[in-house]
């Protein structure tokens, strides 16, 4: 189970806010591999996986941008029906509650990776993909 870091941080909501976030990260050749961003009335966050934590602390510390970032888990699924059920059913049962998910697939590809973090009080061992 690939351990990774997320970054959550939080935006006004208006027009250009995650542009210069993707800007910041962008400029310090820091790639970001998953993205899921919400609004809610007036802000909203961003929770960013990106290919260099140690790099995108840098910039955006540089950028005074202010985030959490957590432990967060990365897995690799069959692209097919019923395997995330199946995964999140193998979390369950082991009493992990989630705090976030993210999960993508290329067009056509064979593999989807979801991304997650788990409550903190409650996270144990990941059961294998």
């Amino acid at each position: 189970m690939p351990k990774t870091k997320q970054f959550t941080i939080t935006l006004e909501n208006r027009p250009g806010a995650l542009a210069e976030i993707a800007r910041t990260l962008g400029s310090a050749k820091v790639n970001i591999l998953a993205l899921l961003g919400t609004a809610q009335g007036s802000g909203g966050s961003a929770e960013l996986i990106v290919d260099d934590s140690r790099r995108a602390k840098k910039a955006l510390d540089k950028a005074k941008v202010t985030y959490v970032e957590t432990a967060a888990e990365e897995h690799e699924l069959p692209n097919k029906p019923g395997a995330l059920a199946e995964y999140l059913g193998k979390l369950a049962s082991r009493g992990i509650n989630l705090d976030s998910i993210c999960a993508t697939v290329s067009k056509g590809g064979k593999k989807a990776v979801v991304v997650h973090r788990a409550a903190a009080a409650e996270h144990r061992a990941a059961p294998a993909a």
